[in-house]
Formats: structure tokens, C-alpha cells, sequence
């Protein structure tokens, strides 16, 4: 271990330490009391006269017993613990354990007393004929030692069960990340293919608006690189991302294609996740007027609904395949609708919605609900 982490270490250990010894003495009188408490009650109601410091020293001295021997307890409890498939095999050894406990609680009271009876001005402690006093003492011990070894196996159950959650989580987690990490993978050759092939038929037809197509991807695969480890991006980031994008699609189309993109202000620090912009407006080009008719229009929506955060995107095409009244569903449509779909459902799960349908004009539409938060309102 280095000698940063060595460091570090011992304090954290030190008070780890600490802490156990101030639960111990904690319980210690906690129990002590409670007993002392049923027993020196015990004489007032029956109108004895002895001193109440007598069930005191011998309630404490029990308490003190009992707990400075949990830890053996504790010990056997962990070094052979009654699993499922060991349980009957191992009670002899928590049969020895218990009698060692007895035996060990009897002697330690006997002798604590003997001690503590003469300082506290009791004269001698009469513990009376000690090999009856062991069997006397033997089924409250008993008890005692059941309750121990039921309490510290309940506690590593719980434990492990604790920690299963947690690999399963961080299981769960990893395989997420896997399956976002692959969606993106799709959807950047998906993006740059269609980019290329748009490119490539211009080519020979507009050989400056290809040109300027070819300086407007690299600006956009650079600025995109900067956010290919981020899930999620302030809206102002992807828009400007999606500028980059819509400046290749104008160089081709020039006035034929027209993009109204509606911010509400004050969203453009809300998070959404990276590259979520480019597949809807890229699907609503493909299918909208724009490629289908030469001409046409892509609305683009970003509002505010209660905490959450809308995104529309709705071209003047046919519209969905199932006709004009189709109402809003969960079916997407091709790679990029289906990959963006399936990463909003990998971040968000049920916090999420994603629906096509038709518009407003007919045409096909996207709306995407997220929550509206900010990457302060994230807790790490």
C-alpha cells in the first residue's frame, strides 16, 4: 500500500475503532440498566430492604460479562457460520461455545463481585454453592447466547444480501453503459454514412456545395468527439452540434430546405443526451418534403412542461404510414429512431417518453419528454 494510502488509512481505522468500542459500552449499560432497573423494582414491589446498590453491581457485572464475551461469540459466529449446508455439522461447536459462555459468564460475574461487593461497603459476596450456580445461571446464558449467534448471523445476512444488490447493480450499470456505449457506435457510422452518400451525390452536380459539405462534417465530427464519453450535455452544446449538422444539410439543399427551431429560454442549461437532436431532424429530413418533393420545412420545439423538458420535431411529409389519424405511440421508426429510443429508455427509464405521430400540418412527429434537470441539480 502506498504510504499516501497508509496514511489515510489509519485515522479511518482509528475511529472504525472507536466507534465499535462506544457501541460496546453503549450496550453494555444499556443492558446493565435495564436489568437493574426489572430487578431493584423488583424489591420495591415486594417490599424488600436491601440496598439498591446489591442488584446494581449485579446486574452491571452480568451485562459486563455477557458483552466482553460476545466477542468470542462473535468470533465463532464468523469463523464457522450455520449455513445452509453446514448448519447440522457445525452444532457441536456452538454446543462447546455455549458451555465455554456459560461457564465463562458465571466465572467473570463471580469474581467481579467478590471484588466490587467489599468496595462498595457490602461486606463479602456469597455466590453461594458454585457448581449449582453454573446450571442456575445456565438457561438465561443460553438464551443469551442464542439471541448473540441469532443476531450476528442476521446482520452478516443482511450484509450479504446488501452486497448482492450492489454487484448486481453495478452489474446492471456496466451492462447499460455496454449497450449505450454500442447505440452510439450505431448511430455515429449511421450518421456519417447518410452525411457521406448526401455528400457524394452532390458531388457532381454542385462541387462547391460539396466542398463546404465536406469542411461542415469535419467541424461536426470534431465537435462531437468532445462529448463522446458524456451521456448527457447541456441543450445549448447539442443545438450547436445540431447547427453544425443542419449547415451540411443547407449547403445542400440551400433555400430549399427550412428549419424553424423554437428554443423556450432558460432550457439551454437543462441536460438531454448527447447526439439526441441529429437522428430526429435527420429522420425528419429523409421523410419529410425536403428529400421527398425537393422543398420543405422541419419545425423544430423545445419547451418546458411542469419539471420536465419537450422535445417536437415534426417535418411536412406524408406523416406516419399508418395514416393521418395516427396517434402518438412508442414505435419509432428506422436505425436512428430505434437507437435513440432505446438509449432515452437505457438513462431514463420510466422518467421517460418517446412518440411519433402525426402533426400539426400532417406531417410526421417526434416528441421526446425528459426530465428537465441541471447538472447542478445531479447528485453525484
Amino acid at each position: 500500500m502506498p504510504l499516501e494510502a497508509s496514511a489515510q488509512a489509519k485515522p479511518h481505522a482509528v475511529a472504525t475503532r472507536s466507534r465499535l468500542a462506544l457501541l460496546w459500552v453503549a450496550a453494555t449499560l444499556s443492558w446493565g440498566m435495564l436489568l437493574f432497573t426489572y430487578r431493584h423494582l423488583e424489591d420495591l414491589a415486594t417490599g424488600r430492604s436491601d440496598p439498591a446498590i446489591r442488584p446494581f453491581i449485579n446486574e452491571m457485572t452480568g451485562a459486563f460479562a455477557g458483552w466482553t464475551l460476545f466477542f468470542g461469540v462473535l468470533w465463532v459466529s464468523r469463523r464457522y457460520p450455520l449455513t445452509r449446508d453446514r448448519w447440522l455439522g457445525r452444532l457441536p461447536i456452538y454446543a462447546l461455545a455455549l458451555i465455554i459462555f456459560a461457564a465463562g459468564c458465571t466465572s467473570v460475574m463471580w469474581a467481579l463481585r467478590e471484588l466490587l461487593y467489599p468496595l462498595a461497603g457490602q461486606g463479602n459476596y456469597d455466590y453461594g454453592r458454585m457448581p449449582l450456580r453454573y446450571f442456575m445461571e445456565l438457561p438465561m446464558q443460553v438464551i443469551g447466547f442464542v439471541m448473540m449467534v441469532a443476531g450476528i448471523h442476521s446482520v452478516r445476512m443482511y450484509t450479504e444480501a446488501r452486497e448482492r444488490e450492489v454487484r448486481a447493480a453495478k452489474l446492471e450499470s456496466a451492462l447499460a453503459r455496454t449497450q449505450l456505449r454500442n447505440l452510439r457506435l450505431q448511430l455515429q457510422p449511421h450518421f456519417l454514412f447518410n452525411a457521406l452518400n448526401t455528400i457524394s451525390s452532390t458531388m457532381y452536380d454542385d462541387p462547391a456545395a460539396a466542398d463546404e459539405m465536406l469542411d461542415q462534417l469535419a467541424e461536426l465530427l470534431r465537435a462531437s468527439l468532445r462529448t463522446t464519453q458524456t451521456d448527457e450535455v447541456p441543450l445549448r452544446v447539442e443545438m450547436e452540434l445540431l447547427d453544425r449538422y443542419l449547415n451540411i444539410m443547407r449547403a445542400r439543399f440551400g433555400d430549399r430546405l427550412r428549419v424553424d427551431a423554437r428554443v423556450e429560454p432558460g432550457t439551454g442549461e437543462v441536460l438531454v443526451p448527447s447526439m439526441i437532436m441529429q437522428p430526429l431532424v435527420e429522420n425528419a429530413i429523409r421523410h419529410g418534403n425536403a428529400t421527398l418533393a425537393g422543398s420543405g420545412e422541419v419545425d423544430i420545439r423545445v419547451t418546458r412542461e411542469g419539471g420536465r423538458i419537450v422535445i417536437e420535431v415534426e417535418d411536412d411529409g406524408p406523416g406516419p404510414r399508418h395514416g393521418a389519424d395516427a396517434p402518438l405511440s412508442n414505435e419509432g421508426g428506422g436505425i436512428g429512431l430505434t437507437a435513440t429510443a432505446e438509449r432515452l429508455q437505457l438513462l431514463y427509464g420510466a422518467e421517460q417518453s418517446f412518440e411519433t405521430g402525426v402533426g400539426a400540418q400532417g406531417g410526421f412527429l417526434v416528441r421526446v419528454s425528459l426530465p428537465g434537470r441541471t447538472a447542478g441539480s445531479v447528485v453525484a
